[in-house]
């Protein structure tokens, strides 16, 4: 398998020394080494991937050294519109180098939403003209495939790609950890706001671990899962599926379980949640600063106040909470508060190791949530 450590001194070796995007499951061992290894002059965890493109193309501007940008395929949507517009050879013609982590490829098993995204990112990569080449485990050739692809990318002043294989990089463990107060986690938040919530509560809970605690928890009570929307993928978008929920039925308290990174990914949306008016719309955002479900590379959560944010972007009550005693005075109140209103509620980062996954199909899910949603 690939050493993190030879993959990254490779691409050093190359010229390589700026490095951007958003931590990916496939490739959670090199975006750790990256972290404990390179300055912040040098490594930024984008708010998304199309912002890392916008990172990286400034840094190829003032340097004239070729990027990195790091993701998992999903996050390709986020990259074509700054690739095609921008870097596209036939717009400023940018040297950019990808480092996509090949989910859902066609003939390895994965989660439902990764298959349809497994299955074009060759072809998406053809279409949007960005040369590739693909890595496996054995190191050597993996390696070797670095000088071509990226003289070509220089040569041709154009983005190209490394397309990775699971199981590829060799376990590595991310030493910068972020110290925190916390004793409680995700998991103990999520079981208390399902405990407070009403029969005529719903959720639209987050991509990542979050949907599979709430999930685990419901069967743990016998509650079933048809109050529930699992936003399996499409990462940063829960809230305004769960806006679109609370407009679209008035009658049901909607309440968006969501995550640091998704919150930041797309923060404009805290705007339009916020301005919104929708009364049966709660947005919870459990705060343990890092990207937990890819490996816990940190995020800024930390560092900046999504509470202040939500205040700024018209939220009616915005409340933070740092234990779960403060969260229990606060939980009930929050919930039958008339909205839209916001709660962050900081925690550390981990899960469980035997933390499963759905059962339940993600058609199965959409029946039973939307055959919910028709009760009074």
């Amino acid at each position: 398998m690939i050493n993190p450590s030879n993959f990254y001194n490779a691409l050093k070796s190359y010229g390589v020394d700026f490095f951007t995007g958003v931590p990916d499951s496939l490739l959670k061992s090199f975006c750790a080494y990256v972290t404990d290894n390179s300055s912040p002059e040098k490594h930024v965890i984008a708010a998304n991937e199309g912002g890392a493109v916008g990172l990286a193309i400034g840094y190829y501007l003032s340097t004239g050294k070729l990027p990195l940008v790091y993701l998992q395929n999903s996050g390709l949507g986020n990259v074509i519109n700054p690739l095609t517009s921008l870097a596209d050879h036939d717009v400023y013609s940018i040297p950019l180098l990808f480092l996509i982590g090949w989910r859902g490829k066609p003939d390895s098993i994965d989660e439902p939403q990764h298959i349809k995204q497994g299955k074009i990112t060759l072809e998406t990569l053809d279409v949007l003209d960005v040369p590739y080449v693909i890595i496996d485990e054995n190191e050597k050739q993996s390696i070797n495939k670095l000088s071509g692809i990226i003289k070509r990318s220089l040569d041709e002043s154009k983005p190209v790609a490394v397309v990775v294989k699971k199981n590829s990089f060799l376990d590595y463990q991310l030493k910068q950890e972020q110290s925190t107060s916390f004793i409680h986690k995700r998991e103990d938040v999520i079981k208390m706001i399902a405990d407070n919530l009403s029969s005529n509560d719903v959720v639209v809970s987050t991509t990542g671990m979050s949907s599979r605690e709430l999930f685990e928890y419901r069967a743990f009570k016998g509650d079933g899962h048809g109050k529930d929307f699992l936003t399996v993928g499409g990462m940063g978008h829960a809230s305004q599926i769960a806006l679109g929920v609370a407009k679209g039925n008035p009658k049901k308290n909607v309440v968006c379980i969501d995550g640091d990174g998704s919150a930041i990914m797309h923060l404009g949306s805290l705007s339009i949640s916020g301005s919104s008016d929708v009364k049966n719309f709660k947005h919870i955002v459990v705060n343990n600063g890092s990207h937990d479900s890819v490996g816990g590379q940190p995020t800024v959560a930390f560092d900046i106040n999504l509470t202040a944010i939500a205040e700024a972007n018209g939220y009616k009550c915005f409340k933070r909470c740092d234990s779960m005693s403060s969260l229990d005075k606060v939980i009930i109140d929050f919930l039958r508060s008339e909205g839209p209103v916001f709660l962050e509620i900081l925690a550390a980062k981990g899960s469980r190791s035997n933390l499963g996954r759905p059962t339940k199909t993600p058609i199965e899910n959409k029946i039973a949530f939307m055959k919910n949603l028709e009760t009074p």
